[in-house]
Order: C-alpha cells, then structure tokens, then sequence
C-alpha cells in the first residue's frame, strides 16, 4: 500500500472557505506581525498567507524547498535549527521561527489554525492490519441511516455523506496532519458531525492524528505489514497500540480473537483510563459477542450478537467470518458512541465497499470474479477462504519498494487456499516486475510442495495477460479472486502512474472473448 499524498488539486479546495487569518504570534513564541490563514508541510500544497513547515527529510531538508513556497505565497517558515541556516546561507528574505521538534508541534498549530474542528464533530477511528476500509465504509452506511452526517477519510479516498469529494485522488490512508486538520475544517463547514477515520501505523508514528483526540477507536486485528517502515512486528504493534492512549481515544473496541487484540485490551484493561469494549466468536466473556451467523438465500449473512445486555440482529451484504468481525466491531463503535442501534444496522444488508470483495457481474455464463485489495498474507487467506465456487482462481501480485518479505507468505498463502495461482504484477514501482514475482511464486510452489492438494502456480506476467489467462482456464461455477489492487484506478511503474482498473480490466476482457465468440 502506498503512502504518498494526495494530489494537490484536489487537497487545495478541501480548506474550510471561510477560514481567518491567525496572528503568527497567538500561536507560536514569536514577535512577529505576520498573521497565517493556513498550514502545510509540502510546498506544492502552498496557498497565499501559509505557514510553511519545513522539515528535515531523508534525502533533503524542507528548507530547500522555501523559495518554492514563497513563490506560491507563503507568509511565513516554521523549521528547525539545520532549516533556519539552509534559509539563511540561502540569502532568502522570510519570517521563519524555530522549534526543536517542528513535526510533532505541526499538528498542534493546524488544529489552531483551522479551529480545533475536531472537537466539534464524533471522531470514530480504525486501525489494524487488515479491515480497516471495510470497518469505516460500515460506520458511514450506519451512521448516515441514524441520521447524522458523515465525513469518511480513508485509503479509498475522502467522502461526505456517502458522496466522493471533487477532485482527490487519495493514495494515502490517512494524510498528513495539516491536510487532515484543512479537511476536519471543511467537513464541519459542509455540516458534517461525524467523521469516520482509517488510522495507519505511518499516521501514528508520524504524528498525523496528534492534537485529535476520538471519542472511539477500535483494533480489528494484526499481522505482518509495513516491516520496511517500522523495522519489526514489535514496533508495529506498538505503533497501533500508541492510539488506544487517554490522549488519543477515549473509547477502545478491540477484537479480542485475535492474540495481540487480547494483548492490547489486557493492557487497556490494567490501565483503566481508556473505556474498554471487547469483541470476539468464541470469547464468552467478550463484551460484544456473535451468537448466530445465517447464510441467507441471497448469500447474504443475517447475525445475532449479544451486546451491553441486549441481542443485535442484522443483515450483513458482505461474505466471510472476517467481515463479520469487521461488522461486529462497528456495531460496537456506535453503541460505545451513543449512536441508535436500531436504526443504524438496518444499513449494513446493503453496505458495499470499494475493491473490497466487490463483486463483478459478467453474466450468467461467466465465471463469479471479485476484487480484493488484499496485500498481507492474512488477507488473501481470508479473501481465497469465503469464495463461493467449485474451484478458486487467485491472481495475485506484490508491490515494489514495500516489505519484500512477506511476498512468499503471500504467494503461500494463496496456494494454501486457491486451485490455481496466477503471479502477477501489482505496483512495480521501481523494482523489476519479473524479480517480484519470482520472489511470490517461490513461497507459493513451496506450500504447493508442502499440501497434499493438487494445485496449480502459474507465472501470469504482466497483470492484463494474468486477468486473461484466469478467465481462460474458468469455467462457469469457478470464482477468480483478483487480489492486491482493489479500488486502485492506476499501475505504478517507474515512476508512471498508468491507467489500470482491475474490475475495468477483467469487464473488458471478457467483453472481448465474448465479441471473439470465446466461451
């Protein structure tokens, strides 16, 4: 998954429009006359009466980039000591103020700018390895059929009201704390009073959510991601446990199956500052318990829970135990809210998430396909596990640039779930696509090796040619799980973001064979 931001036309607009001007020294220990409207690290984002916030980077500081800002309107610079001599030997003419630390004073200040939105609106938050997207777009649905109006900021993008907000193309989970606090602003503007929000391990450790503290937040679950970040699993278990603080949340709503849920809400439990909801399938003593799970005709789920003394039943569009959980855990997050239970599940029986086993209708004849963005070993487990066929057809791919080991995991967790594995690419970046792929398929011909099913690994190439060989090898009543891209409309490859949709993709394709009378 990637982690660049937003584009900037679209994160320009998304800034409360009647936002004042704010006197640089309200807000920081200066004498200066300077009044800012606005905050960002990134001086393309850069808007008239900003304060630019130069940071040390890894390849070059911010400071470099202050000329950049002050053509784009920049009032004034917010740096470090390294950043004030780069503006000085550069002979650049600025108000500039210096903090030892200006990232971790970064989110504090936009929160003043932009007025503290956050304390003005219900901030629900998600964070975990995997469910993350599905756990929010399930708040949204419920809490807009409670009746509230809801801000959604995520890996799919930033909505209100179910709608996507113009012009952002959104690449990253959740965005860096002056763009988020501009958003929080202009969703309360747009009358929003809700806001639900994916919470990355990025996000956490780089301060992006410092200066909001949610009235709910929940750990869905946890697993091997993001290790080229965080170094180790430790680390980044910790990095999702630092949002369960009094500072950061004020209520937890922890999956308590999964062995560091049960960790986490141990040490939640012991601390006694934080509210604690736990959720679980088996845990009896769990706050929030599933006690029946149906499979309806439609292939819908209808499932009872047990929560705060009272039974829970709905209607879930979405297949598998895991997207139960994921559902479970935001019934949760709105009972711990306050918010009417009774109204808000109603929504789930038709709650859909993008590029989250989305399902492709391509006719009657056709194979049953489903996008996934699964991208942990865990997920393409649980995505392979509840597909409904006779025989299942992963096509799966790795990212470039990202932890590559846990691309054979991937490539054996597919295998150990699917007939047939199709290896293929997912964003190559700036790695070769064919060193990738060799990397995925190894772990999957190794746990083709260890099983005792009969089970094919295929080297598909590039991903149109994979999207086409599994349609070549299915048959009616077989399921291809296409995995890793999910929503994503574009293909990374050295540095060329190109037009790829994997459900636009597959569409054609079959629209193709069809037109060459191809079964």
């Amino acid at each position: 998954m990637s982690e660049e931001q937003p584009s900037k036309q679209g994160l320009a607009a998304l800034r409360p429009r009647s936002q004042p001007r704010v006197p640089l020294a309200d807000l920081v220990n200066t004498a200066s006359t300077v009044d800012v409207g606005g905050i960002t690290a990134d001086s393309r984002l850069v808007q008239p009466g900003d304060l630019y916030v130069a940071l040390p980077g890894a390849a070059r500081h911010g400071a470099s980039f202050v000329p950049d800002a002050l053509a784009s309107g920049a009032a004034a610079v917010l740096t470090d000591e390294t950043g004030r001599e780069l503006i000085t030997r550069a002979g650049v003419g600025v108000a500039v103020q210096v903090v030892a630390d200006p990232r971790s004073a970064m989110a504090g200040l936009a929160a003043r700018i932009y007025g503290c939105p956050a304390d003005a609106l219900k901030m629900f938050a998600v964070t975990g390895t995997n469910g993350k997207t599905t756990t929010t777009f399930l708040l949204d649905a419920a809490l807009r059929a409670a009746g509230h109006r809801v801000g959604l900021v995520g890996t799919v993008g930033f909505l209100l009201n179910g709608r996507p907000l113009a012009a952002v193309r959104n690449t990253v989970t959740t965005p860096e704390s002056p763009e988020l606090q501009a958003l929080l602003g202009y969703l309360r503007e747009a009358g929003a009073d809700s806001v639900a929000m994916e919470v990355s391990s990025h996000a956490l450790v780089l301060g992006r959510v410092d200066a909001i503290r949610f009235d709910v937040a929940a750990f869905t679950n946890f697993g091997r991601d993001h290790l080229d970040f965080h170094n180790d699993e430790e680390s980044y278990f910790e990095a999702k446990a630092s949002l369960f603080s009094p500072e950061r949340s004020r209520h937890a709503v922890v999956n308590v199956d999964d062995p560091r849920g049960r960790q986490l809400a141990d040490r939640i439990r012991r601390a006694g500052v934080v509210g604690l909801t736990t959720i679980s399938f088996d845990d009896r003593a769990a706050d929030c318990l599933v006690t029946e799970v149906e499979q309806l005709a439609d292939g819908r789920l209808r499932v009872v829970a047990r929560l705060a003394a009272r039974e829970v039943d709905f209607v879930l569009s979405l297949p598998g135990e895991f997207n139960v959980r994921n559902a479970l855990t935001a019934v949760a997050m709105l009972q711990a809210a306050g918010v009417d239970l009774d109204r808000a599940v109603a929504s789930l029986a038709e709650a859909a998430v993008p590029g989250r086993m989305q399902r492709i209708d391509l006719g009657l004849d056709a194979p049953r396909v489903y996008v996934d963005f699964a991208h942990t070993p865990q997920a393409v487990a649980a995505a392979l596990g509840v597909l409904p066929a006779r025989r299942r057809i992963a096509v799966l791919g790795c990212g470039g640039d990202r932890d590559p080991d846990k691309r054979g995991p991937m490539g054996a967790a597919a295998a150990s779930a699917a007939d047939v594995v199709i290896i293929t690419d997912d964003n190559p970046r700036n790695e070769e696509p064919a060193a990738i792929r060799a990397q995925v398929r190894a772990g999957a011909e190794a746990a083709r090796r260890a099983g005792d099913r009969d089970i094919e690994v295929i080297d598909g190439g590039d991903r149109r040619g994979a999207i086409r060989q599994a349609l070549a090898l299915a048959e009616p009543g077989d399921a291809i799980a296409l995995l890793g891209k999910g929503h994503e409309t574009g293909q990374e490859i050295r540095g060329q973001v190109l037009p790829f949709d994997d459900a636009e993709v597959v569409a054609e394709e079959w629209a193709d064979r069809r037109a060459r009378g191809i079964r």
